[in-house]
């Protein structure tokens, strides 16, 4: 079977049918990573074992013709933040090394009680702080599309996995972009969606109120079926929403005539990059055409804010979840410690990245005695306003199209000694963690060198049946 056009639907076809068993399929995708992914770097463990399992449980069900569950097979991969029993969970970063959990992410849980096939952890930027995912304290990842290039991040190891052909689907969490810039450089589709949509617990915490578990997939209608798998209220986590989960997937194929386009100014700034603003606005004009969408110029204002708020608001609460870390409870502890305090201190340093230190540093500012009014509160107030900008804009239109990021993937160390640039980078794409809203990055085009290029679409709180709608629209009017 070609490994790097596989859906979500089609294994569990294929599997039903008996044109292939779960485990030979899984054996495949062993043989692959080992083969190629030495150069990409997309997985930082495999669970072989564990995977095998799973799949020798399908093969079970489908030998004996018993009906078989929504993702029987189906083999996966799970970013390194999300916690796994028995399998090493890293966040990236040298402080969890040799971390074992005890228990499972409820994501994964009810991926592997779906019939999932998990084939091990992926690479990422350390505690899921970064744009390109070179801040792994074991190495970047680099993008499959061009080798020289980054896969963006944080849940860079999750979209190379996809695009490489090393697994059918993965998860990733989106904390200011993080699935949808590294879906949009590696040419998949990444899905966050709303916040409390799907359950955080077993997601080792970055900024709680930004943090979202989401899917990586080939297609719009994979994205469906897996957060369908994923979503709804979960009683270990209390910001879980208890919303009726729908059925995404049959959502595919619905018609978006007369749907309502919004296309803000502020992400179509001056300076762009000429090619990023060409395909975003052919893809509106597309759904326009070709769909019967109506397209409504609109303005969110307070847009030039976003960054700096997202960059108070993100870095103060990693301060505050980061503060466990301290080498008593477990993760790694200093050996060339004389008292408590240097224990403490030693452990950090020598366990966090330069990253990690730099937003632990600018959080712990914000929060400080003195400036905590000037800084973290405000940034607050600013980001009711950026949410009263949506709800505004939401009363005149039903979906909101914009790049999803400025530029095409750049090059490997192209941006690691220029913090501002880097985080620039997520600038179409952290207005929507901080809103709560849904958001989905499609590829809609690519550069003159070959370079994915992605369309982001953000709905209304627990709307993600548009997303869907309206995405696999602009795919069939693109194909």
């Amino acid at each position: 079977m070609d490994l790097n056009s596989l859906t979500v639907a089609g294994t569990v076809a294929a599997i039903r049918e008996r044109q292939v068993t779960a485990t030979a399929l899984a054996e495949d995708f062993y043989r692959k990573i080992a083969a190629e992914d030495r150069e990409i770097h997309s997985y930082l463990s495999v669970s072989k074992e564990r995977a095998m399992a799973a799949a020798a449980s399908v093969d079970a069900l489908a030998g004996r013709g018993d009906p078989l569950p929504p993702l029987a097979g189906v083999p996966m991969a799970i970013k390194d933040v999300m916690v796994t029993r028995g399998v090493c969970t890293t966040a990236g970063s040298k402080i969890l090394e040799n971390y074992i959990p005890p228990y499972d992410c409820t994501a994964v849980a009810r991926l592997e009680a779906a019939g999932a096939v998990v084939l091990g952890k992926t690479n990422c930027d350390e505690f899921a702080m970064g744009s390109s995912t070179e801040n792994s304290a074991y190495g970047p990842v680099r993008n499959p599309r061009d080798k020289t290039r980054v896969p963006g991040g944080s849940s860079g190891g999750s979209a190379a996995a996809v695009a490489a052909g090393f697994a059918v689907a993965a998860l990733g969490s989106d904390t200011g972009g993080s699935i949808r810039q590294p879906a949009s450089f590696c040419g998949v589709v990444g899905l966050m969606p709303t916040y409390g949509r799907v359950s955080r617990y077993g997601l080792i915490a970055f900024a709680s109120s930004l943090d979202h578990i989401g899917p990586l997939a080939h297609s719009v209608k994979d994205a469906a079926i897996l957060l369908g798998i994923i979503a709804g209220r979960d009683p270990l986590d209390s910001t879980s929403a208890d919303v009726p989960v729908p059925d995404y997937a049959a959502e595919i194929g619905k018609p978006v005539r007369g749907m309502r386009i919004g296309v803000p100014k502020e992400y179509f700034p001056e300076g762009m990059d000429a090619e990023v603003r060409t395909a975003a606005e052919d893809a509106i004009q597309l759904l326009a055409a070709k769909a019967g969408c109506g397209v409504v110029p609109i303005s969110l204002p307070h847009t030039p804010y976003a960054i700096p708020t997202y960059y108070l608001v993100a870095t103060a609460e990693a301060s505050s979840n980061l503060a466990r870390y301290d080498g008593v409870r477990y993760g790694h502890r200093s050996r060339e410690s004389a008292t408590l305090s240097e224990m403490y201190r030693r452990s950090r340093h020598e366990g966090f990245g330069a990253e990690v230190k730099r937003r632990i540093m600018l959080g712990t500012y914000a929060l400080s005695a003195g400036y905590y009014d000037a800084y973290y509160l405000k940034a607050q107030k600013v980001r009711t306003l950026l949410t009263r900008d949506f709800e505004e804009a939401f009363k005149q239109v039903d979906a909101i199209i914009t790049p999803t990021s400025p530029t095409p993937a750049f090059k490997l160390g192209e941006k690691v000694d220029d913090p501002l640039s880097m985080y620039l980078a997520d600038i179409f794409t952290v207005t929507a963690d901080l809103v709560g809203v849904p958001g989905i990055s499609i590829p809609c085009g690519n550069s003159r060198e070959g370079l994915p290029i992605g369309m982001q679409i953000m709905a209304r709180h627990f709307d993600e049946p548009t997303l869907f709608r309206l995405g696999h629209a602009y795919e069939h009017a693109a194909a």
